[in-house]
């Protein structure tokens, strides 16, 4: 990652966290405090991440030569994909379905390119909505904290799997995500309810059900739709459920996203494209369009996503064994686009 990299994406988040405490309205005191930690997690993410990524690289590559960084394509990816995001659409399975349809990187490098490039998208997305929709700080806290924890978690198994596993469970977790599509788009999802708060069972199955899909976010399948589900099913408005998605996902993503940039299980270049490339987009969505009809978006997504999920299942089942049972690696050229 190039210096003059490392200043944009350092002054991109230092403008978002300003911008958005100036618009943030009055709010009570923890969810100010909440915020605050969030602004912190912000910061400490476009610090982290590129010093790890300088230093593992140059321990690579001693002589200090530059890496390629991110092309137009990334960027443009990351804009539309984080824009859609922010209006409910999700932006874990489009992305994989352009990475997979354009061999931009490995298969395999396809879910630590989701968890670190959207990172700073969705802490965007999470400063904007937690500080515009009331929940309880309770129940908001105690969900991220499950889903940090299922991260963690996750992404230590995540980034040692093989190839043909990832593209296995990403080629599942694609297909489950499609059927999410059409169940929204056949209004087949629970309306839930008007509850902005849980106590007894109901706060424990919450939080449970979190921990797990914050495990599942980082093999490549997305939080928000199973997490709307889970909640309105337990009578949760779904207004108050989007300060929870995208707070869990604000906080699990650096966590578990720095556990793949150690592992070198990603693409910096793809990553740092959708990174600087879905902060715009998210503004403007979630500032100035609001909201938008997006019926037809959602069955061309449901489309393109069952045709990446057959393509991702189709190239697991094409691997060939190797001597000892080991699944054959196709040279690295043929599956980056590099």
């Amino acid at each position: 990652m190039s210096r003059g990299m490392r200043a944009l994406l350092g002054a991109l988040a230092i403008a978002i966290v300003a911008l958005i405490a100036w618009l943030t309205p009055a709010v009570s005191p923890m969810t100010r405090a909440l915020l605050g930690l969030l602004s912190v997690v912000t910061l400490w993410f476009v610090w982290r991440w590129p010093q790890l990524e300088q230093r593992l690289a140059t321990a690579e590559e001693p002589t200090g030569a530059l890496r390629p960084g991110p092309r137009p394509f990334d960027l443009a990816v990351g804009f539309v994909t984080n824009f859609f995001d922010t209006l409910g659409i999700g932006n874990f399975a489009p992305t994989t379905a352009a990475l997979k349809f354009t061999r931009r990187i490995a298969d395999e490098d396809i879910p630590g390119t989701l968890n670190v490039g959207h990172a700073l998208p969705v802490l965007t997305e999470a400063l904007i909505f937690i500080a515009a929709i009331v929940v309880d700080p309770r129940l908001l806290i105690a969900m991220i904290v499950a889903s940090i924890l299922g991260a963690w978690l996750g992404a230590g198994v995540v980034a040692h799997l093989p190839r043909r596993a990832i593209q296995v469970g990403m080629g599942t977790a694609l297909a489950i995500a499609a059927v999410l599509f059409i169940a929204a788009n056949l209004h087949w999802m629970p309306v839930g309810g008007s509850a902005t708060a849980f106590s007894g069972t109901a706060f424990v199955v919450a939080v449970a059900g979190n921990l797990v899909l914050g495990a599942l976010m980082t093999l490549g399948i997305g939080l928000y739709a199973p997490c709307l589900i889970m909640l309105s099913l337990l009578g949760l408005d779904p207004r108050a459920a989007f300060p929870i998605m995208m707070g869990s996902c604000a906080f699990l993503m650096p966590i578990g996203g720095l556990r793949f940039v150690r592992s070198r299980r990603y693409s910096s270049a793809v990553a740092l494209g959708f990174a600087i490339g879905g902060p715009p987009a998210v503004l403007i969505a979630g500032y100035l369009v609001k909201s938008m009809p997006l019926v037809w978006l959602r069955w061309l997504v449901v489309c393109v996503v069952l045709y990446a999920a057959a393509m991702m299942l189709i190239s697991a089942l094409r691997r060939s064994p190797r001597p000892g049972g080991r699944m054959a690696r196709e040279p690295l050229e043929a599956t980056t686009g590099e």
